[in-house]
């Protein structure tokens, strides 16, 4: 089968690529659309040195085989993270950070491929009124949607998001749908007019401005931004994921008694449904054939995607 491999290095189109099979627990996923995210290009610079594999976690497929017979045509999305519901982290729940977890385009072969397999109880079937394209973009809003289950929002508190990318897109809108007083800070004026209907946008910096500051820069330099912008007492929730190490004066943190809050995956049910009822609305996704993957990675528009 065709597919996007990661060798180590550099990322490889491949045809000879085998077609995996369903296990008792895993569900066969022919993929329709799969996206590609800053993560992903992050492992080209050696943010996951260890991995070896198909690359790709984001997708929308149909199911073409699984032991739960009632999926077999099922259009799906699936949670990234399988875990072994035996380790201290499962029992205790917090699953998402199972010792034995095993994670497509991460640790595993992921979803750049014409196939991918991946455990059942992973899988949420989507809404038939609801386009692949739209529902391709289920796991980053779930990651946005994952703050709320993590802080207190309440109506008019000062967020700030940090950053103009999809990521801080996704955030934006959830932080809006909570009534937040949201304002995003970003480099791109370009960028920044997508944020228009659900946010103040700037491109300045002004210390101490926001009670909540949800980094989402992609970059190193995120987290000494938001130490910046946070008031006293404030918090920071974190998402970026980067292959560099970031330096910074940690003595902020106990000295103006900050919180920071690392964040990751999140929840799908509320994704899909304000994907599904237009609550959220995010722009159109660019396709590419999976063979294109260089134009795909270096697309500067809002969100490129592979088709096989």
């Amino acid at each position: 089968m065709r597919g996007l491999y990661f060798d180590g290095e550099k990322a490889v189109y491949r045809q000879d690529l085998q077609r995996p099979e369903i296990t008792e627990e895993r569900s066969l996923i022919k993929i329709l659309l799969s996206a590609v995210c800053s993560t992903d290009k992050e492992i080209l610079k050696g943010y996951r040195p260890d991995f070896k594999g198909i690359m790709g976690h984001e997708f929308v497929g149909i199911v073409e085989d699984s032991h739960e017979k009632a999926l077999i045509g099922k259009r799906v999305v699936g949670e990234i993270n399988e875990v072994c519901h035996k380790c201290i982290y499962c029992k205790t729940g917090r699953p998402h950070h199972c010792s034995n977890r095993t994670t497509p385009g991460l640790s595993k072969d992921g979803c750049f491929a014409e196939y991918m397999i991946l455990k059942t109880e992973n899988l949420h079937v989507v809404p038939d009124e609801l386009d692949t394209e739209i529902a391709v973009y289920t796991e980053p809003l779930a990651a946005a949607f994952e703050i709320l289950e993590q802080i207190e929002i309440e109506e008019g508190t000062p967020v700030a998001v940090l950053g103009d990318g999809r990521l801080a897109l996704c955030i934006a809108n959830v932080m809006h749908l909570k009534k937040a007083d949201v304002t995003v800070i970003g480099k791109h004026e370009d960028k920044l007019k997508l944020f228009a209907n659900i946010a103040k946008t700037t491109t300045e910096r002004k210390a101490e401005s926001y009670e909540i500051v949800i980094e989402a820069t992609g970059s190193k330099d995120g987290i000494s931004q938001a130490i910046e912008l946070v008031r006293k007492n404030g918090t920071i929730v974190l998402k970026s994921t980067y292959a560099e190490n970031a330096q910074l004066n940690l003595s902020l943190v106990p000295v103006n008694e900050l919180k920071i809050v690392g964040s990751r995956c999140g929840p799908f049910e509320p994704a899909l449904k304000a994907l599904t009822d237009g609550t959220i609305v995010l722009p159109e996704i660019v396709k590419f054939d999976v063979s294109d993957y260089e134009k795909a990675f270096s697309f500067d528009g809002f969100k490129a995607g592979f088709t096989f």
